[in-house]
């Protein structure tokens, strides 16, 4: 099974409800930044959430996601679209607490930190950018995202996330699922859904078991209560290329792009969200610095 998402309404359509597999994706995270488990498990749940909340958005719309604390992990930060695509990076890959981790358990909350904030930027193209921020709630990041749903955008939410991490650190299974309560739902309809939520098992171990994100929100909210309204593939994309990186040394200016080549003779530029690298030989660089005059 590929990584896809699904959106969905139910109960009347008093609910909506997204559900994902990103299995594939946080691997892709992992191997390009050589994460340890409990970073892999904390840019995961943080990509997988991002990627759902890309979904809500349209057309071109952007958003990014901020998360940073007082935590070993130190800040990390996820791009998405509503296409499907997210990257992310975390400031220190290799962070992992050991801590419960033989119970099978890894301690997102004590590497992210408790004392900070998740900040949301939407890019809808017009001239103002929406951004909202919430002060982290457990640092377990579901929690998180369940908080910031409910204070910033005003709308009662239940976000779970999950990451499974192989001995060998590579991702055995993730996803997630965001069900919100739209305007009006009756009381009767938020008691079953709590009670169904408490009594449902890590998302990453039902992911795990092979079940399909459609199958997830059947699970969480009754087959016959769900009406799914489309699915879309997901992956890791990163936007970067060499001409990108190029127009950033332009920006540089003459000057300092002269520096470049008289100090080094060539420059290398790496992208933060996928680790590729880029190099500038000093032909490239002469003709960048033409460009810049």
């Amino acid at each position: 099974m590929s990584d896809y998402l699904v959106r969905a309404l139910a109960f009347d359509g008093k609910v909506r409800a997204y559900a994902v597999r990103t299995t594939d994706t946080v691997g892709e995270a992992q191997k390009r930044h050589q994460t340890w488990p409990t970073a892999s498990a904390a840019l995961g749940r943080s990509m997988t959430a991002g990627v759902m909340m890309g979904a809500m958005m349209k057309g071109d719309d952007l958003i990014t996601i901020k998360i940073e604390a007082d935590g070993p992990l130190g800040h990390m930060i996820i791009d998405s679209n509503a296409k499907g695509e997210v990257r992310g990076y975390v400031a220190n890959p290799q962070t992992h607490i050991e801590e419960r981790f033989q119970e099978g358990k890894l301690n997102v909350g004590a590497a992210v930190g408790k004392n900070g904030f998740i900040t949301v930027v939407k890019d809808l193209g017009l001239k103002e950018k929406f951004s909202g921020q919430v002060p982290l709630v457990s640092g377990e990041l579901g929690e998180d995202f369940t908080y910031y749903f409910v204070t910033s955008e005003q709308v009662p939410s239940s976000v779970g996330l999950g990451v499974l991490v192989n001995p060998d650190n590579s991702i055995l299974a993730a996803g997630g699922f965001i069900i919100q309560l739209l305007p009006n739902t009756d009381e009767e309809t938020i008691v079953k859904i709590e009670e169904r939520l408490k009594s449902i098992a890590p998302v990453s171990e039902l992911i795990q078991k092979g079940l399909t994100p459609e199958e997830l929100l059947y699970e969480l909210l009754g087959e016959d209560q769900v009406k799914i309204l489309d699915t879309m593939p997901v992956a890791f994309q990163c936007r970067c290329s060499k001409e990108r990186f190029a127009d950033a040394i332009v920006s540089l200016g003459a000057n300092e792009i002269r520096s470049m080549i008289e100090e080094e003779g060539s420059a290398e530029a790496q992208c933060h969200f996928c680790n590729q690298v880029y190099n500038y030989s000093k032909e490239e660089l002469e003709a960048l610095e033409k460009e810049a005059k």
